[in-house]
């Protein structure tokens, strides 16, 4: 059996990433099956994912369109292939091709794992860099501006009239979440 994984971080993934696109790419390319789920490539607790490597048998064949969508660390890559190996499933990351249990395969899928978890850490290195330098400069505030006083009020005021939160969301702009804790905060 052929079974596809896909994974995205966010629900506004990327172009090519998004889990609609990685479905079509995994059907067209045989996947009988294929298990989708919106998970962070930082943790390994993808439950949809353990319970598709705990129904593969010797045989099978998992696939998934990139490597980062497998694994993002070189340790959590090696063990997952390993195993997969192991139970005697081929695994198929179709931007690379069909990974094999040999010197040369294990060589080129540690390789590859060490330039995917390379490219994250440069992402997260990038974006701490530029929210250093964005700390330097005058009006600098962490987190979202806040929300005019008045217009809170007023917000609150529509509540106290009796108009539901999502009519006060729609009129004020202000999510339902804040209108629920700045009345919270009223009482």
């Amino acid at each position: 059996m052929i079974y596809g994984y896909a994974r995205v971080s966010s629900k506004t993934q990327l172009k090519g990433n998004s889990l609609e696109e990685q479905t079509e790419i995994l059907s067209a390319n045989g996947c009988q099956e294929i298990v989708a789920e919106q998970y962070t490539g930082t943790t390994t607790d993808r439950p949809k994912f353990h319970e598709l490597i705990e129904c593969l048998q010797p045989g099978d064949t998992l696939v998934v369109t990139k490597l980062d969508r497998f694994a993002r660390n070189v340790t959590e890559g090696i063990i997952l292939v390993r195993d997969l190996f192991k139970k005697q499933v081929k695994v198929h990351v179709l931007n690379v091709g069909l990974l094999e249990d040999t010197a040369m395969g294990n060589f080129f899928i540690t390789t590859l794992l060490a330039v995917a978890e390379l490219e994250r850490n440069m992402i997260v290195e990038r974006t701490q860099s530029g929210k250093a330098i964005a700390k330097t400069k005058a009006g600098f505030t962490e987190g979202r501006p806040r929300l005019d006083a008045a217009r809170v009020e007023h917000a609150l005021e529509l509540l106290r009239a009796g108009h539901s939160y999502k009519e006060v969301s729609k009129a004020t702009g202000i999510s339902v979440a804040t209108l629920v804790r700045a009345k919270r905060r009223n009482k």
